[in-house]
């Protein structure tokens, strides 16, 4: 099955199936790395049949991108989630963000693969990285809103191309946490990951 099948065609049983598959892989990687990790570790981890894992993935590789499309999903709604139209636009960038960043710190193993395994992928894993970087910078496009009534910030209209800038410069942020061990700490991102989106904004509006 490939990774980018629908779960509504799927059994309760086979997204239970799934499901734990995501979750072997990220453990199995968490304990040795993606280039050391085995098939047979994931079905250990799963504590699944090795047939169960090829009725879900041809590979590990496919294993490790729908773990990774499935984490970023789930960060993508936190992002989402933590918009209110309510507040000035400034102020929901900064809730948005800092959300954001709670959501990764809280997880650490997927933290890795979002931000480093994924890389190991070559093209495939490139490819994976845009499609989750579109969507983000689509999601930043489309629903940053303006402020309540009397509030005279406006938010920008920002082109893709700026979109992705910020896209790929909190995830540069967010890599160098990983690879300095400050995991734990990435709400001290927040200042400079807003600075960035507001630069991104005044570039916008000129």
């Amino acid at each position: 099955m490939s990774p980018d099948a629908s779960l509504a065609d799927l059994s309760p049983a086979a997204r239970e199936h799934r499901s734990r598959l995501l979750e072997g892989m990220a453990q199995a990687v968490a304990a040795k790395g993606y280039a050391q990790t085995s098939i047979a570790d994931i079905v250990r981890e799963a504590a699944v049949s090795r047939r169960t894992f090829y009725e879900h993935f041809s590979t590990k590789e496919e294993c490790l991108i729908a773990l990774y499309e499935a984490a970023s999903r789930e960060a993508l709604k936190v992002l989402a989630d933590a918009v209110d139209p309510a507040q000035p636009w400034r102020a929901q960038v900064e809730r948005a963000v800092t959300a954001y960043f709670d959501c990764l710190a809280q997880n650490p193993v997927l933290l890795r693969t979002l931000f480093v395994e994924i890389l190991g992928l070559g093209l495939p894993g490139l490819a994976a990285r845009r499609r989750v970087n579109d969507e983000i910078a689509t999601f930043i496009r489309g629903t940053l809103h303006a402020g309540p009534a009397g509030d005279v910030a406006q938010p920008p209209v920002l082109s893709r191309a700026l979109a992705l800038t910020v896209v790929g410069g909190i995830n540069e942020l967010v890599l160098e946490a990983v690879e300095q061990g400050r995991e734990a700490d990435l709400r001290a991102l927040v200042a400079p990951a807003t600075q960035l989106v507001y630069a991104v904004a005044a570039a916008a509006t000129r």
